[in-house]
């Protein structure tokens, strides 16, 4: 499982001198790791805690497809910066990850494990996340900074710029190493306070379950075809539009590809769109195309919207709820004013909680609710509501529903 996937841009391995193993202005060691010895090292020492904190670094900005380009590991006392693109077998760090002896300790940590098993077929066990944790508490700013200012009074520095930065290229500063550190270096004491206060409030169940969910989660390419239909905008095209439309993307994926650079470098969604609504406009006229505004570039752009012409017009696939009730003008008005209810209930969980409202109750299911009020058993049983909330919840909800 190389991760020395030369692309075009990517890493040369001549130009990757051994990076500083202590970075002396840390208030802890940090250890990077370039070999497969001193990954093993490294996961030895994550088995002799009970928490490790993990994080990674990507080079989505820059490069398409993106692959991750550092993980960080916070063990004890310890910060273990592993560097993949240098390490032939990272599978030592798939099988900690999916050991359950061992909580992995993660902040937002929803696009990272999709990462992982998207780059590796890695899967995470015994998640704690964070953020999870911080907006179980009430917090309403979840980021990183802010959860540490809130609970540990700890500051750190998030800079767009370094989040920003290519993290293929080699070597890194020392800015982005200190980044890269402070992204896992309080993460314990953090999981540690909120889950104290988490207990204090009885709600530590109700972040592992959610936890849970979210370690279970993977990584879903678009489908191909369909993919366009993500662009903002596109709602304004007609079938002959969307045609141009999908076209287009599919040549805007095609070049991201061949350059290693993310679509959005290439041709915005905006211009794309504008395009596809105006197919014959003369391409010398329209600005922000970069490359495609001129010479042979715009050549291929030009084909690829005559062969959306060509191709005729695209009617997307109904997203219709097959399981919904087909309900008369009455019968909508009463649904609606049963869906008002319910939000109400649940806004009013959310505030004797001092919760957001989201949490307490999944949308999707109140509003089934509203229209098949009889169904509450099955949703009370179905895959969107989470058994916490059933315990929770579940017994008020059924005396408003029958109120209903």
């Amino acid at each position: 499982m190389r991760q020395s996937r030369r692309l075009s841009g990517g890493p040369d391995p001549r130009l990757k001198p051994p990076l500083q193993v202590l970075m002396k202005h840390s208030s802890r060691p940090v250890t990077v790791v370039t070999s497969a010895a001193g990954l093993a090292e490294a996961v030895r020492h994550a088995y002799d805690h009970p928490h490790v904190a993990v994080d990674l670094e990507s080079n989505g900005f820059h490069r398409y497809p993106e692959h991750i380009c550092l993980v960080q590991l916070g063990v004890g006392e310890s910060v273990y910066i592993v560097d993949p693109l240098a390490i032939d077998d990272v599978s030592p760090l798939g099988r900690l990850l999916a050991d359950d002896s061992v909580e992995k300790v993660m902040h937002s940590a929803d696009y990272d494990i999709r990462s992982l098993d998207r780059d590796w077929s890695f899967h995470t066990a015994a998640l704690f996340d964070t953020s999870i944790a911080a907006a179980f508490l009430g917090s309403s700013r979840l980021g990183l900074d802010a959860v540490l200012k809130e609970y540990l009074g700890v500051e750190v520095t998030k800079t767009k710029r370094i989040q920003r930065s290519d993290w293929t290229r080699r070597p890194l500063s020392s800015e982005a190493m200190e980044y890269a550190a402070d992204d896992v270096r309080h993460l314990v004491s953090l999981r540690n306070k909120l889950g104290a206060e988490l207990s204090r409030l009885s709600r530590l169940e109700w972040v592992k379950e959610e936890c849970e969910r979210l370690s279970r989660v993977r990584s879903q390419p678009p489908d191909p075809n369909w993919a366009f239909l993500s662009i903002k905008g596109r709602s304004a095209l007609d079938a002959r539009g969307l045609g141009v439309l999908r076209s287009l993307h599919r040549f805007r994926e095609r070049e991201a590809l061949r350059r290693n650079t993310p679509p959005f470098k290439i041709i915005s969604n905006g211009k794309l769109v504008e395009l596809a609504s105006s197919p014959e406009r003369d391409l010398g006229s329209v600005g922000g195309l970069g490359r495609f505004g001129r010479g042979a570039d715009m050549g291929r752009l030009r084909v690829a919207i005559h062969e959306g012409l060509k191709e005729g017009p695209v009617r997307p696939p109904k997203r219709g709820k097959p399981d919904s009730p087909r309900l008369g003008p009455g019968e909508r008005d009463l649904a609606a004013a049963r869906h008002q209810k319910l939000k109400d209930w649940r806004t009013y969980k959310g505030a004797a909680l001092d919760l957001d409202p989201a949490l307490t109750w999944p949308a999707t299911s109140l509003e089934r609710l509203s229209r098949l009020p009889q169904s509450l058993e099955d949703e009370i049983a179905g895959p969107d509501v989470r058994a916490w909330q059933v315990r929770e919840f579940g017994d008020d909800l059924r005396r408003l529903v029958a109120s209903l």
